[in-house]
């Protein structure tokens, strides 16, 4: 099986320029190719995972991934599926994020003698004299229609700023830039960015009379059509410190039945073989055992086997199976924090990190949304007597073990 059809049984490949093209040049390792990320925090989270998943499998394929750093075009922001305006970033922040990005980037990408390259936007875009880029750039893109692309359409309502309308040009700049310096033939991204990609295949075709190619992947949606990646805390990072292994392993232990079986599919590096077979029994055990699959090949890939073997035993444990609850997320509270002893469940909750308020805590314990030691909690006045090791549950599948310091 070549890489191209790979990717289309994984269910991968949304939109593309010239399929022929495109499936010679990555079946056999002609590809140089580009994914660009806009570093807008100091951690990669699950939005970019697909992105980096198919750089790797690409890249195993002989093909050579550029990875560009949006330390230019951060800086405006890009308005694709975004109703708001981005915040602005200061240069020292965006820097910041760029080196944060590129260590993590490593775990999944070969950066070894020419093998891949990691180049950062700013380096050509901040030296862009206005007038030079107008005269080169600019007539090569009808205004008329760039407004009829969906990515402009849903900033319409609450106004498109010409901060922003510039975001399109500077994107297939870059690509134009790649190919000309790198001789980089192909980019890649999401469905999302399929504009802007258009708009950098028809620059190169204007401007040197040689051809590139764009392939979008498919958005990682879940059944109900949102974005996957995003939990109550807010994003499930890449970085260990900002989203833990065992958290970002339940994340995946826990989606939705539905999604299982195609995060499997477009995410982990299972033989596509073994999914399809699994998914003629999908009941009961064999679906709880496709999540604990997709969870530990996930955390494997981002935090290494020794973290996803943590995480399985921490899982297994407060999941009623053997296992250690030694790497689960805990708290461990000081004498001066008990009184006679105790603490009160919605202290408790507010300790742990499981309730932001007390008023929210209160609201999950009159709910009947909380247990302490497999014993449910309804009174919000109830005082928990705290001695040796307790799990604290929040709902069905958010689980906090509760020390003595």
């Amino acid at each position: 099986m070549t890489v191209f059809e790979e990717l289309q049984r994984r269910g991968l490949i949304a939109q593309m320029t010239d399929e022929e093209e495109i499936r010679e040049l990555i079946n056999n390792g002609k590809a140089t190719f580009y994914i660009g990320f806009d570093p807008t925090a100091d951690s990669l989270h699950v939005g970019h995972f697909m992105a980096l998943c198919l750089m790797k499998r690409l890249q195993m394929a002989g093909n050579k991934p550029i990875v560009l750093l949006g330390g230019g075009t951060g800086m405006i922001g890009d308005p694709s599926g975004k109703s708001d305006m981005r915040k602005m970033l200061t240069p020292e922040t965006i820097q910041h994020n760029v080196e944060c990005f590129k260590k993590q980037m490593s775990r999944f990408i070969d950066f070894s003698e020419g093998k891949a390259i990691a180049v950062n936007n700013a380096d050509w875009l901040l030296d862009l004299n206005y007038v030079e880029l107008l005269r080169e750039v600019g007539p090569h893109f009808s205004v008329n229609r760039m407004l009829s692309h969906e990515c402009y359409k849903q900033r319409w309502e609450k106004g498109l700023t010409f901060f922003e309308f510039n975001y399109m040009i500077m994107q297939s700049y870059d690509f134009y830039r790649l190919y000309q310096d790198y001789g980089c033939n192909m980019q890649f991204g999401g469905d999302d960015q399929w504009a802007n990609m258009l708009g950098g295949t028809e620059l190169i075709r204007r401007k040197l009379g040689k051809n590139a190619y764009a392939m979008t992947i498919t958005l990682l949606l879940n059944s109900e059509g949102k974005k996957m990646g995003k939990t109550e805390k807010g994003a499930v990072w890449l970085d260990p410190e900002k989203t833990s292994p065992y958290e970002f392993f339940q994340y995946w232990r826990n989606v939705a039945d539905a999604d299982v079986m195609k995060c499997l599919r477009m995410l982990t590096f299972v033989p596509i073989e073994q999914i399809e077979e699994m998914e003629q029994h999908m009941e009961g055990a064999a679906l709880n055992q496709a999540k604990e699959l997709l969870a530990y090949e996930l955390t494997a890939l981002v935090h290494g086997e020794d973290e996803a073997k943590k995480a399985l035993s921490a899982a297994k444990a407060v999941f009623g199976g053997s296992g250690s609850s030694e790497n689960m997320p805990s708290t461990a509270l000081t004498a001066d924090q008990l009184t006679d002893g105790g603490i009160g469940i919605l202290d408790l909750l507010t300790v742990c990190g499981l309730a932001p308020t007390k008023s929210e805590a209160r609201r999950l314990v009159q709910q009947g949304g909380v247990s302490v030691d497999g014993e449910k909690v309804t009174d919000p006045a109830a005082t928990v007597t705290i001695s040796g090791e307790h799990i604290l549950k929040k709902g069905k599948k958010v689980f906090h073990k509760v020390t003595l310091a």
